[in-house]
């Protein structure tokens, strides 16, 4: 074969080769898709539901690193403690003597009908009269503190 019809056959392979890779590229480009096919109706059917199998371990063996066994626990048990409900009991203030230079001051107090005199921490009945001044007292009894205002 002569030099000029090697190069005729080399350029026709070559034209052929850039003409499909050409054509692909063409064809990528193009706008002309397939239709895609139309959806069919999916039925969709769950499957049942099963119940799992399902376990605990028990891991009271001993402790292979410090030789000891587990400590069980234990839930402390509350007691219910019922509370007693305390009756409110009748009581008024009605003023308060002091003496001048003395700090001791002696207040009126009418428990359930019954006047007492009484100085700060001093407990009568049942009441303990905690802190007063010469408009209100503060007593506790039955684990009820209350404040009194001085009657008029």
């Amino acid at each position: 074969m002569s030099k000029n019809v090697r190069t005729y056959v080399l350029l026709g392979l070559v034209l052929i080769i850039w003409g499909i890779i050409g054509f692909k590229v063409v064809k990528t480009l193009s706008s002309d898709e397939d239709p895609l096919p139309a959806p069919k109706p999916v039925s969709f059917y769950p499957k049942p539901l099963v119940k799992k199998d399902t376990f605990s371990l028990l891991a009271n063996y001993r402790d292979p690193f410090l030789g000891t066994l587990p400590k069980k626990e234990q839930k402390p048990s509350k007691k219910q403690v019922t509370k007693q409900p305390v009756q409110k009991r009748n009581i008024v203030y009605s003023g308060s003597v002091a003496r001048t230079g003395d700090s001791k001051t002696l207040f009126f107090v009418t428990i359930d009908g019954q006047q007492h005199l009484m100085s700060k921490n001093e407990q009568a009945d049942g009441v303990k009269l905690v802190t007063g001044n010469g408009e209100e007292i503060k007593v506790r009894y039955g684990g009820i503190t209350e404040t009194i205002l001085r009657s008029q």
